[in-house]
Parts: C-alpha cells; sequence; structure tokens
C-alpha cells in the first residue's frame, strides 16, 4: 500500500517526528511505500526507505504552523497527481490533521489522523478559537488514535458524533535496539561531569515543560548532583539568565542533541515535571537505558511510571519534585532496584502497531 504521513520529521525535533519515523520504518520493513509531507527545512532528505518532502515557508517555530495547512494541502495535492496513495494520516489535529482530512474527503481516501497532546491539552482547551477547527478535523476523519488513554478521554469529551466509537489507543514506542543500558559514559567524560549523580531533563524549553520548578527544585534540593538539560525553544535564554543571575550550582545546558541514545546512559536518572504531557517519549526511552524516572502525576506520564520504576511528583509543588529526586540521588540502593525493573518495563512499549485496518 502507499501511505502519506503529514507532520513533523527529521531533521526536525520533536516527539511527533520520532512516532512518524518509527511507524513509517516499520511500514516500510513490511514492504508498504510512505511517502511524508513535513515542515520546510534546508536539508530535507529521503531516510530509511520513506521518500520525505519538505514544504513551502519558514522554517522558523510559531511561524512555519500559520502556512504549513495550506503548503501541506498543495504537496499532498501535487502527491496525489504521480502516486495512487491508498491512506493519508495526518499526525497532530492541527494543522497536519486539518490538511489530511481536506484532501482525503475531496478525493474519498481513507484518513486517520492523530492526536499527540499539546493539540487537545493546549490549543483545544486553552485556545477558544481553535475549537471549532480541531472539532471539524475530528469530525471528517475517519478514524482518530490517541498516543495515550488521557487523550482519548479528552477526544471522547469533545461531544463529536461518533467521536467515541472512531477513536482508539495507539501507543508511542521506544527502539530497544536503539535505546540500551550500556556503560559508555563518554557524555559524562566529555562535560566533565564525573564526580556526582547526574539527573537528566530532555524536551523543549517551554512552559509546559515545567523546567523552571526543575531548576527550583535544584535551589532546594537536599542532595548534590549536577542537573543536565538536553532541549532549546523560546525559554532557553530566560532560563540560562535565571540559573546565572540566582547562581544555580552544577546545571548544564547543551542545547538540542540528535545523540540523545548516548546521553541517557552517562546519567543517574530522568526527570519530566511537565504540566501537561499526553505520554512523555524521553520516559521510556530512559528506561530502556535502565533509568528510573520522575514525572509528574498527569496525563500519559501516569500510564508510563509504576511504582517499581519510578516516581510520580505534583508538579505545581517545587517540594514535591525536589523530594522524589533527593529520595534517588541520595539512595545508590534504590536507584539500582528502580534501574533493574526499567528496561523490562520499556519493553510493554517496544512494538510497533501497524494501526491501519487496511493493513491488518
Amino acid at each position: 500500500m502507499k501511505i502519506a504521513m503529514v507532520g513533523q520529521f527529521p531533521p526536525h525535533f520533536g516527539g511527533v517526528g520520532v512516532h512518524i519515523h518509527t511507524l513509517s520504518k516499520e511500514l516500510v520493513k513490511q514492504g508498504h511505500e510512505v511517502y511524508v509531507i513535513t515542515y520546510p527545512h534546508k536539508n530535507i532528505q529521503d531516510i530509511d526507505g520513506i521518500h520525505v518532502i519538505g514544504t513551502r515557508g519558514l522554517n522558523i517555530p510559531g511561524v512555519r504552523g500559520l502556512m504549513f495547512k495550506k503548503n501541506a494541502k498543495k504537496a499532498l495535492e501535487n502527491l496525489l497527481k504521480t502516486e495512487d496513495i491508498d491512506i493519508i494520516h495526518g499526525h497532530y489535529l492541527f494543522p497536519a490533521g486539518a490538511a489530511a482530512v481536506e484532501v482525503g474527503n475531496e478525493h474519498g481516501i481513507k484518513t486517520y489522523v492523530t492526536a499527540h497532546g499539546s493539540d487537545m491539552f493546549e490549543l483545544y482547551k486553552k485556545q477558544a478559537y481553535m475549537r471549532s477547527t480541531i472539532k471539524n478535523v475530528l469530525k471528517k476523519a475517519d478514524h482518530v488514535f490517541a498516543v495515550s488513554n488521557a487523550l482519548r478521554h479528552e477526544i471522547i469529551a469533545t461531544g463529536v458524533d461518533g467521536i467515541s466509537e472512531k477513536t482508539s489507543l495507539c501507543w508511542n514506542s521506544v527502539d530497544v535496539y536503539k535505546f540500551v543500558p550500556n556503560a559508555d559514559y563518554s557524555f559524562k567524560r566529555e562535560n566533565n561531569l564525573t564526580d556526582k549523580p547526574i539527573v537528566l531533563f530532555v524536551g523543549n524549553l517551554i512552559k509546559r515543560k515545567n523546567v523552571e520548578s526543575l531548576l527550583e527544585a535544584k535551589k532546594i534540593a537536599n542532595s548534590d548532583y549536577y542537573l543536565v538539560i538536553v532541549g532549546d525553544g523560546p525559554l532557553f535564554k530566560k532560563l540560562k539568565k535565571k540559573v546565572e543571575d540566582e547562581n544555580i550550582r552544577d546545571v548544564v545546558f547543551t542545547g538540542s542533541r540528535r545523540d540523545i541514545e548516548k546521553i541517557i546512559p552517562s546519567c543517574d536518572l530522568l526527570v519530566l515535571p511537565s504540566y501537561s504531557e499526553s505520554f512523555g517519549l524521553v520516559l521510556i526511552e530512559a528506561l530502556a537505558c535502565g533509568k528510573p524516572v520522575v514525572g509528574s502525576n498527569v496525563g500519559g506520564i501516569t500510564e508510563i511510571i509504576t511504582s517499581d520504576v519510578g516516581f510520580l511528583v505534583n508538579p505545581n509543588k517545587v517540594s514535591s519534585i525536589a523530594e522524589k529526586i533527593d529520595n534517588l540521588v541520595n539512595d545508590e540502593h534504590l536507584r539500582l532496584t528502580l534501574s533493574q525493573n526499567a528496561r523490562p518495563r520499556a519493553m510493554k512499549f517496544s512494538k510497533v502497531n501497524i494501526p491501519y485496518d487496511e493493513v491488518k
């Protein structure tokens, strides 16, 4: 079959891109042909047997999305002139999902959309002017996937006619051959972080990820550790300035990295203190590397972290975050016990399921 995906894709960073890449690779492995239409980037190229099509426009976060619906729709129309596409799959309800359902409906092509989290938790719930648009996408899609049960419940709560029957769970998955426990501590040595435990954060530096509370937790910590923050985003400069102005010790900002699988093995635990999170892909990546995790007691995180691999915290209470980090940093035996359970837990998320009815 020929499948057209629409959404974020490498070389762009982010969990949506990882999800599309993982699913597309499995489809290619099974003999299907996959085309991905993604945001503009100067380094767009085919990878892993996947045909990658970049759209026109500015590659500026916050701006590129404004034109992506129009440009992605045009790219899909052009693709249909040369390829007999069987399935269109939009990832993220707007703008990718909107482009997918419009073209799919116009051409009578089965169309799937995947909600990845902030499209519902942020756009839909907090931006009233987007609600009718997102409801329209949910209405027009032939089938809707949610990456966690928490997100599925949010989608059903929209009350779109028939939405419950056509919405199903489709977990994110982790590549357990890429993310593995190993003794490669090169990141630790390269950054001279060898004399105390490392607490790691990986993600976009945006308000929802709650990194500022992670810095506040570092200030009141009753343990001694390095805090390594991997990622970039609109709050990068503000967070670095906070560290400098408030003299928060032992905090390292790396910026964006493409070698997360080489960084996680050097850390002792990973923390995701988000205010909202549909899933938390980096959590299962850390678990696959045999690392204990600390995450917010919200959304899809609660479906990943069990008591035998880590702790859930209140993202609105800095003391809660600090306490659980302290517990793990100060107790090496506890870290080891949770680490031993981590990879078996990650294996629960290791299978890439092909969700399309036509392929089953």
